[in-house]
């Protein structure tokens, strides 16, 4: 890990410092997305996916999962609009039948020209994918990007400084179990809302911190450097850490001139950390030894599809039964749903100002986005490559 990052006492406005950051509308390229849970694609089927601007289409058969650009290089329909899948070998396009090779994207036959000469010298682009722990993962950016990194590298570090260490996602036989979805703003809002430290106070009168007696802060108000951990690992995970629980931020528990008090008396180990392209971890939520991950996958420039996973260790069926059951009863209806719903709204209702309003240049931060500016130092360094706007998203004469 490197050096802790300075406290920004007077962010101001943007400059050079995080430009590449506010280029990057459409998302970072070259990097590894969530895209489907397993179960969301069964044997035989198809379906399709935009992650930055890239649309794909994803196919799983004998049991293997395919990434192929999901776009017929014929007449250009998408491919995952209407199912059609006549073998295990290829992705077949409904239109005219173009067929091509899971593999390798090539044209291998069409149906209704079978001795047509552009078989063989046609193709669509394929994407390296990863399943791991119930997860579908795309490498999304140039075809060309190598050396193509680790799945590891766009993952939280595993957690070693913690005597009751939550569990990575890489670990095999977790409990797994989430939500994805669309939502109405860029990602990069629904990113820094993640790990805001400003931002509990939408949680302050959620279900879950009634039910659990949870201890909500109104806020982390920064006092030390030390604040924020920078995390550089070489080839590994770049990110950034908020240090609750070492002194480092003063929990603001009421404020007399707004008249309010937190509430709660159960106080529980809790930290934030956020990595590139754009994923969240947070220890011991909803409970303590389970940890939730958090992606910001941009879709367009208006646009991410959210993911919330839980996940846990069990030690026996019994006990993947009652995480189950607390999922089902517990953690969907009050966190994922009740709980989950206000940041979703946050991120929404900032959409207005930030594209309509130039509100990265007006944005008024203060001491409590000192994390937020760390990261957008952070991603415009580390990133490995800005999503330009796709040819059906450029502007046209």
């Amino acid at each position: 890990m490197g050096s802790a990052q300075q406290i920004r006492r007077k962010p101001g406005r943007p400059g050079k410092e995080y430009a590449p950051y506010l280029e990057a509308a459409w998302g970072f390229k070259n990097h590894w997305y969530p895209a489907l849970f397993s179960d969301e694609l069964p044997e035989g089927s198809l379906r399709g996916v935009m992650i930055a601007g890239h649309e794909i289409a994803l196919r799983r058969a004998k049991g293997k999962v395919y990434a192929l650009a999901d776009q017929c290089a014929h007449r250009g329909v998408k491919i995952s609009a209407r199912q059609m899948c006549l073998n295990d070998e290829h992705l077949t396009c409904w239109y005219h039948g173009f067929c091509y090779g899971l593999e390798d994207g090539v044209l291998k036959t069409i149906v209704g020209s079978p001795k047509d000469p552009i078989i063989g010298k046609v193709r669509i682009r394929t994407y390296p994918l990863e399943e791991r722990s119930g997860i579908i993962f795309v490498f999304v950016g140039d075809p060309d990007y190598r050396p193509l990194p680790s799945l590891s590298a766009d993952l939280p570090i595993p957690i070693t400084d913690d005597p009751n260490p939550t569990p990575h996602l890489l670990e095999e036989g977790l409990f797994v179990r989430g939500i994805h979805a669309l939502a109405r703003s860029n990602w990069r809002l629904g990113a820094e809302n993640a790990f805001d430290p400003g931002h509990v106070l939408i949680h302050w009168d959620n279900a879950i911190v009634a039910a659990t007696d949870s201890f909500i802060p109104l806020g982390f108000h920064p006092t030390s450097p030390e604040a924020v951990k920078i995390i550089d690992l070489p080839d590994g995970p770049k990110g950034i850490m908020n240090m609750y629980n070492t002194g480092a931020y003063e929990l603001v528990t009421e404020n007399l001139v707004a008249g309010i008090k937190s509430r709660g008396s159960n106080h529980h180990y809790l930290r934030t950390s956020f990595y590139l392209p754009g994923c969240l971890l947070v220890e011991h939520w909803p409970l303590t030894g389970l940890a939730i991950y958090g992606w910001y996958v941009p879709t367009d420039d208006q646009h991410h599809e959210y993911w919330d996973v839980v996940i846990g260790r069990y030690n026996s069926e019994a006990e993947r039964k009652n995480l189950d059951f607390k999922y089902e009863k517990m953690f969907k209806p009050l966190h994922f749903e009740d709980f989950y719903s206000n940041d979703i709204f946050a991120r929404e209702a900032m959409q207005r100002y930030y594209a309509r309003q130039d509100g990265w240049s007006r944005e008024q931060l203060c001491e409590l986005d000192s994390g937020i500016v760390t990261w957008r130092k952070l991603a415009s360094r580390y990133n490995r490559g800005i999503q330009a706007p796709p040819d059906w998203a450029a502007p046209r004469d």
